[in-house]
């Protein structure tokens, strides 16, 4: 194993990968009880063209079929993954998102016991006609249920706005429509494809001895059979680079009480590789919290005139072939909430001259987020991104922070906000609209 020690933090992480192509990382914390196991695979909503493991053809397979897959994996011929876990004690999750799905545990005891559960579930499928069926009516409910979210629906009503001919615009669970097309044969061919122990890495954090640990997993993955590793061929979804492509303005009506509306702003410049894409990203951050942070005299401003209230709030996205933020929220005044959002963000350069006291604070406070959030060992697991940042960790970002100045969110602000690249999307109240 590789050891990359942290100094400052008195950390030291090992890494490895495994022979079958499973990257390994283990943050042993002697001192805690809890230990947090996370098997992410590279492999989410947007990827629903690609080419089959062992063919040469790209197909498209049914929206939503990522989400699918990750709730069709806890349930085999002979036991629930979640029942198992309860039986040792612990805790388990999942989650999809658009580029990654995620399988998870935490438990205090039965650690081996557990952690080799979480990679034999997820890498054994077993999938029958009538429990994909089953499976076809609960997340079938839980999409109409997301239907009845003004809050869901306002964000992915944005994504759409920014990417209308992306996957990236249909909801990570499909529609009822598209898994309704879902087939036991397509779940197995997309595990073969993207279940790959090569396309996977395994994090693992908390109390116990990364030794032990390691041989845990390698002797698991010693008793399986695995195909040759071969590279995942995926479709890349085109998006104009000018902002021609982006839906300026939409607006739907739904039963809410108040209005709500969202500004997005779509990167159209590029984010860097490796490192500097998680530079990027935290810059990012930094530049909408100097701009719409409560914190800000324009904040204050807003609020005083009653435009918007402690809902308003921002968001930024950055993964694989897609970088964006939205500005959002509850409002009696929508369109003057979205002008003031556009305003601020189209005035970014003149609202940031002479900020590097406000700026300095800034990263303090960031900084301070950072050092807290490595108490817990979720977050450590959850913040790892693997090859899209170069494999870097919670651990590398503090020194990002501080060589971080404010002339680079300055050019950040150059660079990534411009007007062709903005769009707007409300819900109004049914009664409101005649």
């Amino acid at each position: 194993m590789k050891e990359i020690t942290y100094p400052r933090y008195h950390e030291v992480l090992y890494t490895t990968v495994l022979d079958n192509g499973l990257r390994v990382n283990l943050l042993p914390r002697k001192n805690f009880h809890k230990t947090y196991g996370l098997l992410t695979v590279n492999y989410g909503s947007i990827d629903n063209t690609f080419m089959p493991y062992g063919q040469d053809e790209l197909i498209k397979v049914p929206d939503g079929i990522a989400h699918f897959l990750e709730h069709k994996m806890f349930e085999k011929k002979d036991y629930d993954a979640f029942d198992l876990f309860g039986k040792y004690g612990a805790n388990s999750n999942a989650y999809t998102s658009f580029t990654r799905t995620s399988y998870l545990f935490s438990t205090t005891r039965n650690i081996e016991q557990c952690l080799n559960t979480l990679l034999d579930f997820v890498q054994k499928p077993y999938f029958t006609d009538q429990t994909v069926a089953k499976e076809q009516g609960i997340i079938g409910q839980e999409i109409k249920m997301y239907d009845d979210d003004p809050g869901w629906r306002l964000y992915f009503g944005m994504v759409g706005n920014l990417y209308p001919n992306s996957p990236l615009a249909v909801d990570i669970a499909g529609s009822v429509e598209s898994i309704k097309k879902i087939t036991a044969q397509d779940l197995y061919m997309c595990h073969r494809t993207f279940y790959q122990p090569s396309n996977m890495n395994l994090f693992v954090v908390g109390g116990f001895e990364p030794e032990e640990m390691l041989s845990t997993i390698r002797q698991n993955q010693a008793k399986k059979q695995f195909e040759p590793a071969i590279p995942v061929t995926r479709a890349t979804f085109e998006s104009d680079l000018d902002g021609q492509d982006i839906i300026p303005y939409r607006m739907i009506e739904l039963d809410v009480q108040r209005p709500e509306t969202i500004v997005g702003i779509k990167g159209l410049d590029e984010v860097p590789k490796g490192r500097a894409g998680l530079f990027y990203k935290l810059k990012l951050e930094m530049l909408m919290y100097l701009l719409y942070d409560e914190t800000t005299p324009q904040y204050m401003e807003l609020y005083n005139k009653g435009i918007l209230d402690d809902s308003f709030g921002y968001d930024v996205s950055l993964g694989r072939g897609h970088h964006f933020v939205t500005i959002s929220g509850d409002t009696d005044s929508p369109q003057d909430l979205s002008n003031a959002i556009i305003e601020i963000a189209e005035n970014a350069l003149k609202l940031l001259e002479g900020k590097e006291e406000a700026f300095e604070l800034a990263k303090k406070e960031f900084v301070g987020r950072t050092l807290a959030s490595m108490n817990s060992l979720e977050t450590i697991a959850n913040r790892y991104e693997g090859s899209l940042f170069d494999y870097a960790t919670l651990f590398d970002v503090v020194p990002l922070y501080e060589q971080m100045t404010l002339d680079d969110i300055k050019g950040l602000a150059k660079s990534f906000i411009k007007s062709e690249a903005m769009s707007v999307y409300q819900i109004l109240p049914k009664e409101d609209v005649q």
